[in-house]
């Protein structure tokens, strides 16, 4: 510094620069020199209506810099009345950037950018003057151009502070200044000292002050004239930035307190600055705390102002106003306000032996202005846990009492991983720990115990990190704008060096192995790359990071890495490159790999051969790359050429369970993100969640682990045993390579956490994401327990305060309740309409409550397991959202519920059991001079004091209020610089929490120290929520991630009594008392690894729909248990999926169900009977299971079905066959039977003439068929209605009845099979009830029964031995045999487990060859051969590469179907020959023995198959709904039964009757034939649904078309003659719901879903007109009439109505051809509110064809309806009452009848002029669709898929 002694004490920068002369200096425009009168000087004046065209530059140059050094800038100055002026500071930092300081009366508000700082400058007034009153009342100065009583000012702006606190930059120099106009300048100068321009020199020699101290008085060629016996202050203004004063807004430059009289001297703090002392701040702390310099002016505090004080409360004490310390003080060392003008202030250094935790603990007072810029009563802690204590301390003379202990909070555990990358986590040397980046904090956790270490001090997510090679040296690079680059010690925790660069998006970073060089990527202004490399060789001796070199490409970099054998060299990778690096002479230069024809690749990683010596040379390096496409390079390093490529592929099946040897080879490849090699293995991650280990030469993975996301990152530890891995998901873990065991260290949400809850019994803790998920975490392990996923997202959690029950509020207003012990839904509420911001138990778990963005309040009973609604409030709560997730506030003894509401302004107190209301607070009022009213953000009750409610407000104040009186009793402003955002109170009541911001604060409870309140840093997001755990030892802080904090507060000496029922709150047993054991919640994990895959993709557990309601089993969803072990099984392994084409349950609305771990219930005897021998049933994991159909619809119990010989209607035919269904077709070719099941209803079919029988007598889905050998009998299974048990009809094949009902098996029958000789009959219940049931087949009684001990498949009796029979499930084969003792009957049951060489499988058919051979196949396409006598397997061979479902055997054929939709026919002859002591297994020798002789692939996975018995002939049904005839000998196959496999939403006949059309959810549109019902042609647009669909009126054959309405908006119209698309409009931009040809054909109406009718031209496709009538309800169906509409007193050729979901009815009288189309009478329907769980019905309306002046109307309304209105007399002439709402109805003229269909499964057939109907029960869910054929003679009707076609007679 001695060549900036010049500078000193200050620089007068116009005599400087010599300014007159405009040499060194510039002026542009109206520049001018006057004599002012105040001044008695010239001064410059600068004028223009342009501020930016009139102004003062000094330097002249801008490649010049004034150099000055100075801390402080003053600005002697007056703005021009009535005008706008600028001034621009050029500023350079210690990085070398240039940063510009502007501030001026025409900014609006604070702007900040990396290089530009704008702040408002609010211009004072005139003493006494009414811009002065003005001011004050506004509590600011005045925004916009000077008043005209403005005054001279003197301006002192602190750019070390500005620059450290705004940007966190360093100052440098002062490099240039411009003065813009308007405005009069006398002059400006810079110094290291800080003055007072209101001080003289002689009163600053009477008080001491000197430059040596750092103050002093302005210097006299600078100073304003004062007259004698006047106050400065008086005539002019200071301003200093910061200011010390409230006003607002925080970043501006205003006018502070005035200086008070000589009176008030004695009460002033005097402005005495000692010069700092030697204090050694490490570079984070000089980063974040860079003014350690105090910032003083003159404040003033009344004599006569006296304290509030409150004396009806007096426990709380006397609170003053103003806090009257603005000093640093830290620690022991305690200052107290001085009397007198002679105090002296001093910053010490606290010895290396005083330290306790290694913190950093900075007492910032706000008049610095560090972080809290003008907030005056401000004090706060700012805690950064890092190391080298430093203590800035006040002197030893005066003490002053703060919050104690120092710090009170320590940051123990983060719950959280990621933020701005999940691709850098990194090893120590040692291999005990791991390092990784949570948001803008760095983690070290040991890997044994998970304790964690932090580094705190970047400011922005971190983005990069990388170890050196001993990893000594840890490099991080913080994301953003404001990219920072940091070295730390990586053993002692302390940040060593800091760089900043001119780049933005740093993505990569890599050490050398010395540690001597460190080399980055990111993205320059231009947003090229830009690659840095420093030198950090001395980094760890206290030395500089300096830039090396530097380089700007247009190449994209991915991932850069320094060669481990040469610190010069470096390798990267990217979109369509690799390229080599290499430092020389200050240069970077790189050359390309040539890639030839992989040149357009996106590579991913790179990673050198590791385990060579340094000393080897580089023609022997070889270096590895991963590419997104599955390839894996390896690259000779010195050649720059490729020596090999492998390309990692998928198996070429789908099923979960399935794994090949993985090769590489040609195809699609798996995307590989990461790759790691050591010197015997290399680890990759991949895209498809699997870390894979691979021998060097990649010939087949020998290990694997899968996770529940993709591999984001994989990186082997220096001793090559441990591979970590993580997933772009959030989990962190690593494999133990020797013992193939999996540890999970981290799992953490994807998006901000919103709020949490803690059950203190038991440690867990529940947090909801903004990532759709609800989880519950063990506080002590941080192991995940529990993972919630929905659709609807999840807003805030409570638990109860000692069940181990917690309620969930989601955005869609539901309430959900959840029983974690046994994994239950308890409730689920819907009283709700907008998103749940609040929810609260009551602590003594009573109660219940939650309230609404939409204003409303529940209150529930927490004391049933159900939850009942007690009450519910609407409009009480404020609306919005911003008060979530802690909106509601309960007392501690239960009585009073607080919220906010029914305004912000106002809070309520309610009694806690009524809702009633017992006080309203107006928190608006309470501040009267306030230019603003304040509301109300948080409210909480005190604890042990429950007369004390706290309430936020936002004018960042916290105001205790008496709940009994309403009562103000204390108020403390400026908590937080932002709004609070959470609060808490400790149960003592010793303490308060509170979050603002990033930040949380501790606070004194009773604001009786000198100091209130520590503050503490890491958060990197706002904080959503905080609280104290229940035991009071903690701290729990929510937001980008879960901090846990211990809470230090020292304990209270003596409990008090009021205190004792707190404690025991929380330790009192719950209600329904457990074990020890249990309490602490559910046994999850042993520890050691699955010995099975974790499979993700698999369906669910499947709850026995025969207890439990059918709504519930949707709401259930997935509760994943998670013990943190992924599975490593050994390879061959394969990918997941389950062949989810054959599960039919519909998608949850809540939750997925992921069981991996099977967990003990802690009191199985109360479970319901569902549950088997204490667990819970999970549905297996194999296609060949059925599940039924999931419905919503319930069959109506009222509903009477007509006497048999008086049906107005008769089944003809039913279209389609039921791919759900297992094992539901049977064929006897020898009798000519055909049977199969289609919905309820099974089908006995005549093939040699197409006609059909009809059995009758379910009500539910049929699952399964089987037949008599003598094809006499067919017994049918299906679910029993209501819940009840499942229902098996005998059925007499002659005459079409029932023989007998049988109900036994609780769930769904799996199988049903007749013995050889007809006697027993078998059935096999479902995986929640696997019971097999022995009958008799002649009396139909129930013989014997066995239950099993896992789900069965399928079973069998052996041809040959009657008495013998097995079944194979999840668990094995089981050997049955028939003991018969005369009357009775004993069922013997044997298992054997599958063969060991197949793996973990479900055995999922099987079928008997010869005497004594069984063939059983798996979910993983192996087909086992065993011995029937000796019981074992002998032989498998691989038949598949998916689950076969379907086996059958035929003399030495074997036919096996499976859900690869592969049919193949098997010569088995050698079999035989094989003895069952050579075994044979894994295909190896099995080619020479099993032959395949034919396939075929069918269109979709096989569930049924029936052949002849030489196998040459048979038929086999798909999952696509579809019966094959497959006949071997020519190898042919044809379509015997077409349906639609998705839901059917229109079927519609042709005029002339001679076909009729389908349409469906899959996108097709199918014309059949009448009356054959074959289908014609099948026209099919992929990913799209067809939602309507009509025929032209034209019956000629040739002219005849179909017009379809798809859900893109588009229509098309197909000709049926050509079977070809003839056109496709485009209509509507969202989805068609109805289209109908106008009845002479000349246009098509069509309407989507918005309403908007669209009249479109099928000739040339042109768009006629659109009618907008119907806008915003989706039109519902539209017809068509030709009728002459004269005597209607219009004019038209025909008459067309539109029905809307908005109960509106739209008719209209159109003559197209004359373009004329005009609205014949509008129908509004009233209805009450709806409030049902799913759509109203819908709106439905249809001309009466015998009178189309009638319109029919049905849909929501007051009362369940059809209304015939009349357009002749505008009214509604008839009503007919119907008992259930119509979901469709169609009307035929011949026999006056309304066909009408109904949710609860009935059709109901109605004679309209009498009234006479009758119901029909023939569908198994709701119908959807009904159409009369346009003679009266038909009818179709359409429940899901199911289409029946009736015969009408008539009634």
């Amino acid at each position: 510094m001695a060549s900036k002694g010049w500078q000193h004490p200050y620089v007068n920068i116009f005599k400087h620069v010599r300014v007159e002369d405009w040499k060194r200096s510039a002026k542009e425009g109206d520049v001018s020199i006057y004599t002012d009168k105040r001044l008695r000087c010239s001064v410059f004046r600068i004028r223009g209506p342009v501020p930016a065209n009139s102004f003062i530059v000094v330097p002249k140059n801008s490649n010049q810099s004034l150099g000055l050094t100075g801390r402080y800038f003053y600005l002697l100055f007056r703005p021009t009345p009535g005008k706008y002026f600028v001034v621009h500071l050029d500023v350079s930092v210690e990085e070398g950037q240039v940063v510009r300081i502007s501030f001026s009366n025409m900014f609006k508000e604070f702007k900040s950018t990396a290089t530009w700082l704008q702040f408002p400058f609010l211009c004072g007034a005139a003493k006494d003057s009414v811009y002065e009153s003005t001011a004050k009342s506004a509590r600011h100065g005045l925004v916009g151009p000077a008043p005209t009583s403005v005054r001279w000012t003197c301006l002192m702006l602190d750019l070390q502070y500005t620059l450290s606190v705004y940007l966190n930059r360093c100052y440098s120099q002062l490099k240039s200044i411009k003065l813009c106009a308007n405005m009069a300048v006398k002059n400006m100068f810079t110094s290291d000292l800080l003055l007072d321009p209101g001080v003289s020199f002689s009163e600053a020699k009477l008080m001491g002050l000197a430059s040596s101290q750092g103050t002093g008085h302005i210097p006299r060629d600078m100073s304003y004239p004062v007259p004698k016996g006047v106050s400065w202050y008086d005539l002019y203004d200071h301003i200093r930035f910061p200011s010390e004063g409230t006003k607002l807004p925080f970043d501006s430059i205003q006018k502070g307190n005035p200086r008070p009289g000589a009176s008030c001297v004695s009460n002033q703090r005097s402005p005495i600055r000692e010069k700092s002392r030697c204090v050694n701040l490490s570079k984070p702390v000089q980063d974040r705390v860079s003014l350690i310099q105090q910032i003083t002016t003159p404040k003033s505090i009344s004599r006569n102002q006296t304290p509030v004080m409150v004396t009806d409360i007096p426990e709380l004490g006397v609170v003053s106003t103003h806090q009257n310390d603005d000093w640093f003080c830290h620690n022991d060392d305690q200052h107290q306000l001085e009397s007198t003008c002679s105090g002296s202030q001093q910053f010490t250094s606290r010895p290396p032996w005083d330290s306790d935790d290694g913190g950093v603990h900075v007492h910032i007072h706000p008049e610095d202005g560090f972080s809290q810029h003008g907030e005056e009563s401000e004090e706060e802690f700012v805690c950064a846990p890092v190391p080298h204590s430093v203590h800035l301390s006040s002197s030893k003379d005066t003490r002053q009492q703060k919050l104690l202990p120092d710090p009170i909070l320590r940051l123990n555990r983060i719950i959280g991983f990621g933020g701005a990358t999940t691709k850098c986590v990194l090893w120590s040397k040692s291999g005990d720990a791991v390092v990784y980046p949570c948001h803008a904090i760095i983690v070290s956790m040991k890997i044994s115990s998970n304790q964690q270490r932090f580094f705190i001090g970047h400011t922005d997510k971190v983005s990069a990190l990388a170890f050196n090679g001993n990893t000594t040296l840890l490099a991080s690079a913080q994301t953003g704008n404001h990219s920072v680059v940091r070295v730390w010690d990586y053993h002692k925790g302390n940040c060593l060096a800091m760089s900043r660069i001119h780049a933005h998006s740093l993505s990569s970073l890599s050490f050398s192995y010395g540690g001597g060089i460190l080399c980055g990527v990111g993205k320059d202004g231009h947003n090229k790359t830009m690659v840095v490399v420093w030198n950090t060789m001395n980094v760890s001796k206290g030395g500089e990071v300096t830039i090396l070199a530097k380089a700007h490409t247009d190449v994209d970099i991915h991932t850069m890495k320094v060669a481990f054998f040469d610190d010069t060299r470096m390798v990267s990778c990217g979109r369509d490159n690799i390229r080599l690096w290499r430092v020389r002479n200050g240069t970077l230069r790189s050359c390309p790999v040539n890639l030839g024809e992989y040149h357009s690749l996106d590579f991913t990683d790179v990673a050198f051969e590791e385990g060579n010596s340094p000393k080897q040379h580089l023609d022997d390096r070889t270096l590895f790359a991963s590419s997104r496409s599955g390839c894996i390079f390896e690259i000779d390093y010195s050649r720059v050429v490729i020596r090999n490529v492998r390309r990692l592929l998928p198996a070429q099946q789908q099923h979960a369970n399935r794994r090949e040897k993985w090769t590489f080879n040609t195809g699609p490849g798996i995307a590989i993100n990461s790759i790691s090699v050591s010197s015997s293995f290399c680890a990759t991650g991949s895209e498809d969640g699997f870390l894979r280990l691979w021998p060097l030469d990649f010939s087949a993975v020998f290990l694997e682990a899968e996770h529940e996301g993709p591999v984001s990152l994989v990186s082997v530890s220096s001793d090559s045993l441990q591979v970590l891995a993580a997933t772009s998901t959030g989990n962190l873990g690593f494999l133990d390579v020797s013992s193939r065991g999996y540890n999970t260290l981290m799992r953490s949400h994807t998006d901000t956490v919103l709020g949490f809850s803690v059950d203190g019994i038991r440690r867990h803790l529940t947090t909801a994401s903004s990532d759709g998920t609800v989880r519950i975490w063990n506080m002590d392990s941080l192991h995940q327990l529990y993972d919630f996923v929905s659709e609807d997202g999840p807003c805030s959690v409570a638990f109860h305060p000692s069940e181990q029950v917690f309620s969930c509020g989601f955005s869609s207003g539901i309430v959900r309740v959840f029983d974690i012990s046994s994994a239950k839904l308890l409730a689920e509420h819907k009283q709700h309409r907008g998103e749940v911001v609040g929810l609260a138990f009551s602590p003594d778990g009573e109660f219940m409550y939650s309230a609404d963005s939409q204003g409303s309040l529940a209150l529930y009973s927490a004391s049933e397991e159900d939850h009942n609604v007690i009450k519910v409030v609407c409009n009480v709560v404020a609306r919005g959202t911003e008060r979530a997730p802690d909106a509601l506030a309960v007392s501690s003894d239960s009585r009073c519920l607080a919220f906010i509401g029914p305004s912000e302004y106002i809070v309520t107190i309610a009694d806690s059991q009524s809702l009633d209301e017992l006080l309203h607070v107006d928190v608006s009022i309470l501040d009267v001079q306030s230019p603003r009213l304040d509301s109300a953000l948080r409210v909480c009750f005190s604890p042990a004091a429950t007369e004390h409610l706290l309430v936020a407000t936002s004018a960042n104040k916290i105001l205790w209020v008496s709940s009994k009186t309403g009562r103000l009793l204390r108020e403390v402003s400026k908590v937080h610089k932002h709004q609070c955002s959470s609060l808490a109170v400790s149960e003592d009541s010793r303490y308060l929490l509170t979050a603002g911001h990033n930040a949380v604060k501790v606070w004194d409870y009773n604001m009786q120290l000198d100091i209130n309140s520590q503050m503490f840093i890491g958060h990197s997001r706002p904080i959503c929520q905080v609280s104290f755990t229940p035991d009071q030892l903690g701290v729990v802080s929510v937001g980008d991630a879960i901090f846990l904090w211990d809470f230090l507060a020292h304990p209270v000496e003596s409990l008090t009594d009021s205190r004792s029922p707190l404690i025991l709150k929380y330790t009192s047993a719950p209600k329904s008392v457990r074990p020890d054991a249990e309490v602490s919640g559910v046994q999850l994990s042993n520890g050691m690894p699955r010995q099975t895959a974790p499979l993700p993709s698999s369906p669910p557990p499947r709850l026995d729909t025969s207890t439990l309601d059918q709504v519930d089993l949707g709401v259930l969803g997935s509760l994943s248990i998670c013990d943190d072990t992924p599975t490593i099984p050994t390879a061959p392994v394969g990918a997941a999926g389950s062949g989810t084409s054959s599960d039919p349950r519909p998608p949850s609305s809540f939750l997925r169900v992921t069981e991996l771990v099977h967990t003990s219930p802690p009191n199985t005897s109360h479970m319901d009977a569902v549950d088997l021998k204490g667990k819970k049933p999970v549905r297996p994991d194999c296609y060949r299971h059925f599940i039924p159909r999931f419905k919503t619809s319930t069959l109506d119990q009222a509903a009477v079905a007509p006497q048999p010989g008086e049906e107005g209607i008769k089944l003809k035919a039913v279209i389609g066959y039921n791919g759900n269904g297992r094992g539901n077709m049977v064929w006897s070719p020898d009798q000519g039977l055909f049977a199969y099941s289609c919905g309820c209803v099974v089908v006995v079919e005549y093939l040699h003439t197409g006609s059909q029988r009809h059995l009758l007598g379910h009500s539910e889905e049929i699952s399964c068929l089987a037949v008599t050998n003598d094809a006499q009998t067919v017994a049918s299974a299906a679910g029993g209605s209501n819940g009840s048990r499942s229902l098996i009809c005998i059925w007499d094949v002659q005459n079409g009845t029932c023989r007998k009902t049988i109900s036994y098996h609780r769930g769904a029958v799996q199988s049903l099979a007749f013995s050889r000789d007809d006697r027993f009959f078998l059935s096999a219940g479902d995986f929640s009830d696997p019971q097999v049931a022995l009958w008799s087949s002649k009396t139909l009684e129930l013989l014997s029964s066995a239950s099993v001990s896992g789900p069965i498949h399928d079973a069998a009796f052996s041809p040959s031995a009657s008495s013998q029979l097995a079944c194979v499930g999840s668990q094995g084969v089981y050997f049955c045999l028939i003991h018969t003792h005369g009357s009775d009957v004993d069922l013997k049951v044997q298992r054997v487990k599958a063969p060991a060489e197949v793996g973990d499988v479900e055995l999922t058919a099987l079928c008997y060859h010869m005497d004594s051979f069984l063939f059983t196949a798996t979910n993983r396409g192996h087909v086992c051969v065993w011995d029937v006598n000796t019981r074992s397997c002998f032989m498998t061979w691989e038949a598949d590469e998916g689950e076969i479902g379907v086996l059958l055997c035929r003399g030495n054929r074997l036919l096996t179907g499976s859900n690869t939709r592969w049919l193949r026919l098997w010569e088995v002859e050698a079999v035989q020959g094989v003895k069952p002591q050579e075994k044979v297994c894994s295909g190896e020798d099995s080619g020479t023995m099993v032959v395949l002789e034919q396939e075929i692939m069918l269109d979709g996975t096989m569930v049924s198959a029936a052949f002849d018995n030489t196998m040459d002939m048979g038929i086999v049904g798909t999952t696509a709904g579809t019966l094959w005839y497959i006949n071997w000998s020519d190898n042919s196959s044809i379509r015997l039964v077409s349906g639609h496999k998705t839901k059917v939403n229109d079927v519609v006949f042709s005029s002339d009757e001679r076909h009729f059309a389908t349409c469906s959810e899959d996108g097709s549109v199918r014309v059949w034939s009448a009356p054959s019902n074959e289908l014609v042609v099948q026209f099919q647009v992929l990913n799209q649904a067809c939602g309507c669909v009509c025929w032209s009126p034209s019956s000629s054959k040739e002219s005849a078309c179909v017009a379809g309405g798809y859900s893109d908006g588009t229509l098309r119209i197909f000709r049926l003659s050509s079977s070809e698309m003839e056109m496709k409009l485009h209509p509507h931009q969202v989805a068609v719901t109805a289209i109908q040809y106008s009845a002479d054909g000349h246009v098509i109406l069509s309407a989507g879903k918005n309403g908007l009718v669209s009249v479109s031209s099928p000739v040339n496709g042109a768009t006629i007109r659109v009618i907008r009538d119907h806008k915003g309800a989706p039109v519902t169906n539209i017809q068509c009439v030709n009728e002459q509409c004269k005597n209607l007193g219009l004019e038209g050729k025909e008459m067309w109505l539109a029905a809307s979901a908005d109960r509106r009815v739209s008719v209209w009288a159109a003559d197209w051809l004359k373009d004329k189309c005009d609205l014949l009478d509008w129908l509004t329907f009233p209805a009450p509110a709806y409030f049902g769980d799913d759509s109203p019905p819908p709106s439905l309306a249809a001309f009466c064809p015998a009178d189309p002046s009638l319109v029919v109307y049905t849909g929501y309304g007051v009362e369940k309806e059809l209304s015939f209105y009349s357009l002749e007399k505008k009214q509604i002439i008839k009503k007919i009452a119907l008992p259930d709402w119509a979901t469709c109805f169609s009307l035929s003229s011949p026999g006056q009848l309304i066909a009408v269909g109904s949710k609860e499964r009935v059709l109901k057939l109605i004679k309209w002029t009498s009234g006479r109907f009758q119901d029909f029960l023939q569908h198994s869910d709701s119908l959807q669709t009904c159409h009369f054929s346009p003679s009266g003679k038909l009818l179709f009707t359409v429940a899901y898929n199911e289409i029946l076609l009736w015969e009408v007679k008539g009634l």
